[in-house]
């Protein structure tokens, strides 16, 4: 069957050099008894990789053009289920067997949201090993005060530690990306913030070049002076700013501010 050409509207790299999955089963530390998320499977390389490795595979598809060929490529593999539809919109938490690792090679146009949405939707994942753009993969484990440093850093590394990165080259997907990319895996060490806290970090960042205490007020999350009053119960300056707060401060201030 011929297959699909990847689309461009739906942040589609297909993955195609062979090579690159050696990298992704260590990284991923696969083993038979996982149950695998795939998000994005194109033309199924990764998930037939993944298949000869892991108890079960949930492969998540948008594009319905590639539902023939995914079916015909893995009819008779009973350990791999194909789910087509947003995976921002599928209810990821009610598969069956519950996945413990997100393995994928991310669509770029929803690589960010995916991730940090399975952080507290998917409580059962234990293990995250994606490919991303590479400034995407840099935010992730970014430092306090430096410019990758954002509301998707604090979250991923409140819930999570790196254990893996390595860079990926362009040549390996097809059609060829203008970016770079990288493979990064990550291990959850907690069940990461709560939604007030996911709140306060949302609202902190929302006005990035703003104090935080006034970034926090135009977001209508409190008022400034109720926003300065926790900035300096948790110790900080007043007129410091969202990138300057290590991850657990922002836990802190959101107690603060109950």
């Amino acid at each position: 069957m011929r297959l699909p050409a990847a689309k461009k509207e739906l942040g589609q790299h297909f993955l195609v050099d062979q090579n690159i999955l050696g990298v992704i089963g260590r990284l991923a530390e696969l083993g038979p008894r996982d149950v695998v998320l795939e998000v994005g499977p194109g033309q199924g390389v990764l998930t037939a990789f993944l298949a000869e490795r892991v108890a079960h595979v949930h492969a998540v598809e948008l594009d319905r053009s590639l539902e023939g060929p995914l079916a015909e490529r893995f009819a008779g593999h009973e350990n791999v289920a194909l789910h087509f539809g947003d995976a921002l919109r599928l209810d990821l938490a009610s598969l069956d067997p519950r996945p413990n690792k997100l393995v994928s090679n991310l669509p770029y146009n929803v690589a960010t949201p995916l991730v940090v949405e399975s952080l507290d939707g998917l409580p059962a994942l234990e293990l995250w090993c994606v490919m991303v753009q590479r400034e995407v993969a840099d935010r992730f484990f970014a430092e306090p005060s430096t410019k990758a440093y954002g509301a998707v850093s604090v979250l991923v590394q409140l819930a999570a530690e790196r254990t893996g990165f390595h860079p990926v080259s362009r040549a390996v997907f097809r059609p060829r990306p203008n970016v770079d990319s990288a493979l990064v895996a990550f291990r959850r060490h907690a069940q990461g913030g709560d939604a007030r806290v996911k709140q306060v970090v949302t609202a902190a960042f929302a006005h990035r070049r703003k104090r935080l205490a006034n970034s926090l007020e135009l977001a209508g999350l409190v008022s400034r002076d109720r926003a300065v009053a926790a900035l300096e119960t948790i110790g900080r300056d007043p007129r410091a700013r969202a990138e300057e707060l290590a991850p657990p401060e922002f836990v802190a201030l959101a107690e603060a501010l109950v």
